[in-house]
């Protein structure tokens, strides 16, 4: 652990330096988040609880074992197809503590305000917050309330936490990814981060592209049914399946090879992309989940995962590898290979 005196003399390190300022791109989940977390935060907060980078921490109290997740909400627009920031705080909090493998207790909710907020809008986001603990299964427990000064927000901000009970014989996380494992994808990926992009910008599609939100614990707790050895959980949201599936080929020192075709691309999301120039495995998903399980368990867990109404379009999208540790390999449509690696700047910000 960090020592006082080590902290005293913290300079912020290389590569950091290479940005005299925070960016929009340390916010976008993908490279420059990376870095920011691994050289500045993590060291500053070095403690056994932290250290796995999960997103999540899980510590026992009294013989019970808790999951405890913080996060915060800050995307533009604030109403978008398919929800609004009031059920994305939600849904993104529980999301946290499932990855976890943990069943959702408790939410907090701290809305930040600005100066000339509508009312009426912020009691359609808090309409939305609630119905959307009460499908989650959670409780509001505890909040607050702030205001700042107009034009030093953007209307409203919440931060949340949440708390929940991790099951017996239950130890997923990040770093638990084995060679032989099989990847499975719970579902189309994409579609949150086009319908805020198309919302944000006014593009106009063939049909409605609507955001998945969506929270995730009933799939996990299907998926724990048929086994619990499941090695890894995780919900790709900013920097998508790209910068999800690097973080965990680096932080259990393994290879992931995916199957392009494997992977369910809606049409509308695969056309956006291509017209905007964009690679659907780093766009934002806000109500799927990325499963790593022993390859002997993969057509169990899979076919419980395609019985659930979250998980119809689930699919085994690769394996993982003791080759090229560290590292994500894609298998592409016409033969090829490419390295997936992990986003570099901002594709889009402000996605949640």
């Amino acid at each position: 652990m960090t020592s006082l005196k080590n902290l005293e003399s913290f300079t912020c390190p290389l590569p950091l330096r290479d940005y005299r300022n925070i960016v929009m791109g340390h916010g976008g989940g993908g490279k420059l988040s990376h870095d920011l977390v691994q050289h500045l935060f993590a060291p500053l907060f070095d403690n056994p609880l932290l250290a796995p980078l999960n997103d999540q921490a899980v510590f026992a109290v009294n013989g019970a074992r808790l999951a405890f997740t913080t996060d915060s909400f800050v995307v533009k627009p604030i109403f978008f197809p398919g929800g609004n920031i009031g059920d994305l705080a939600v849904n993104g909090t529980v999301n946290d503590l499932a990855m976890s493998g943990a069943t959702p207790l408790y939410v907090s909710a701290a809305y930040i305000l600005e100066e000339g907020f509508s009312l009426d809008d912020l009691t359609r986001v808090t309409v939305s917050l609630a119905k959307a603990a009460r499908r989650a299964g959670v409780q509001v427990a505890t909040g607050d309330t702030k205001v700042v000064e107009e034009g030093h927000g953007d209307g409203v901000y919440i931060n949340t936490a949440g708390i929940g009970l991790v099951p017996e014989g239950v130890n997923i996380g990040a770093a638990n990814a084995r060679p032989g494992d099989a990847v499975i994808l719970s579902g189309a990926i994409g579609l949150h981060g086009i319908a805020i992009l198309s919302q944000r910008e006014g593009l106009k599609f063939d049909s409605e592209i609507v955001s998945d939100c969506a929270p995730l614990y009933d799939l996990v707790a299907q998926m724990l049914q048929v086994t619990r050895d499941i090695h890894t959980l995780r919900d790709p949201t900013r920097g998508g399946m790209a910068s999800t599936l690097n973080e965990i080929a680096e932080a259990a020192r393994v290879g992931i090879e995916i199957e392009e075709r494997a992977i369910p691309v809606p049409k509308d999301v695969a056309a956006a992309c291509e017209m905007l120039g964009l690679d659907p495995l780093y766009v934002a998903n806000e109500g799927k989940l990325v499963a790593f399980v022993p390859s002997e368990l993969a057509s169990a867990v899979l076919e419980k995962m395609q019985s659930h109404p979250l998980g119809r379009e689930a699919a085994i999208i690769g394996r993982v590898v003791a080759e090229h540790p560290g590292m994500v390999i894609a298998r592409t449509s016409i033969g090829g290979t490419r390295v997936v690696d992990m986003m570099v700047g901002e594709q889009l910000p402000r996605i949640c």
